[in-house]
């Protein structure tokens, strides 16, 4: 499978040979650095992008156009002889949930950034936008069992031990269970949320929990992705070893068919993931360790703010 070789690949970084940084030194260039891109991705009216559709039903009202069609109310709709939406009152503060697959595929990396690390910047940047606004983050890290997890609150010191949480980590298990997580959140996780779910979408099964998720919370699915998943370098014969699965194999790199058979299934993989997330109705995210988290994140929220319904003033007659 196209994902198991995607995975393999990730094997074939050499080992730094300068020592890692501190934890310290790490996580005030990260906190440092998602600062700053705090202000470009949260400043203006992208806060507003999650503002409208709170959880307690407020009225209906006669459709406008810009109105979202998933909120027409059907039922007034048919015994009045036009369309009408129904409207939720606003919610004083937001509950973020960031969800992050930290499974051994995010160890793949072919440039400045491994999945891992890209995964870290963007939790950090939705997490201190999240304290600039004053609404509470939570996290949970997962692999094929939960790694990690903090109930949302607010507050500075939090935010900090979520960033150190995700930067100290080290997973016990190398798998992906999509289905671990929903049912932990399930549990833990009380009141509708705005979940940000981070993932590379390689292993079966996150359609399913993706769906039971957005029953009952926002998601927004986070793809993230390396370029050398998106094609084989031509260096010849490697033996690999999937790190999820332990299973390997040889392969040819320098074999072109082999390169643009790879190609087309990646293509495919992507193109079925975007499928997958606009069936269920969801707006997704995609990032890649080449271009970082900023311009992608910015697009999403021009993007919600584009097909934000304009609020109404007064009487709706």
């Amino acid at each position: 499978m196209w994902e198991t070789l995607a995975r393999w690949l990730g094997l074939a970084e050499p080992a730094p040979v300068e020592p890692p940084p501190t934890l310290g030194a790490r996580l005030r260039r990260l906190e440092l650095r998602a600062a700053r891109l705090t202000d470009a991705v949260f400043g203006g009216e992208h806060r507003s992008a999650f503002r409208g559709r709170g959880l307690e039903f407020e009225e209906v009202r006669e459709y406008q156009e810009g109105d979202e069609p998933r909120l027409i109310d059907w039922n007034v709709t048919a015994r009045m002889g036009r369309p009408y939406v129904k409207t939720f009152r606003e919610e004083r503060e937001l509950t973020l949930m960031l969800v992050v697959d930290v499974s051994a595929s995010a160890g793949l990396g072919s440039g400045a950034l491994l999945k891992r690390e890209l995964a870290a910047e963007l939790a950090a940047t939705l997490a201190l936008g999240a304290l600039r606004n004053q609404d509470r983050v939570g996290l949970l890290a997962f692999s094929d069992g939960v790694e990690a997890f903090l109930p949302p609150r607010k507050g500075r010191g939090h935010v900090h031990r979520l960033l150190r949480t995700l930067l100290t980590l080290a997973p016990a298990g190398r798998g992906t269970g999509y289905d671990e997580a929903e049912r932990y959140l399930a549990r833990v996780v009380r009141g509708r949320c705005v979940l940000f779910f981070l993932s590379d979408f390689l292993s079966p099964g996150f359609e399913h929990t993706l769906r039971l998720l957005a029953a009952r919370h926002e998601v927004i699915p986070v793809q993230l992705s390396d370029p050398r998943e998106r094609a084989l370098p031509a260096i010849g014969l490697v033996q690999l070893e999937d790190p999820e699965t332990g299973d390997t194999a040889v392969i040819d790199t320098a074999n072109p068919a082999v390169r643009a058979a790879y190609e087309d299934a990646t293509a495919a993989h992507r193109a079925a993931c975007v499928t997958s997330f606009r069936r269920l109705g969801l707006d997704h995210v995609a990032v890649s360790t080449e271009e970082g988290h900023v311009r992608a994140l910015l697009r999403f929220f021009e993007q919600r703010q584009r097909r934000r319904p304009r609020r109404r003033v007064g009487p709706t007659g």
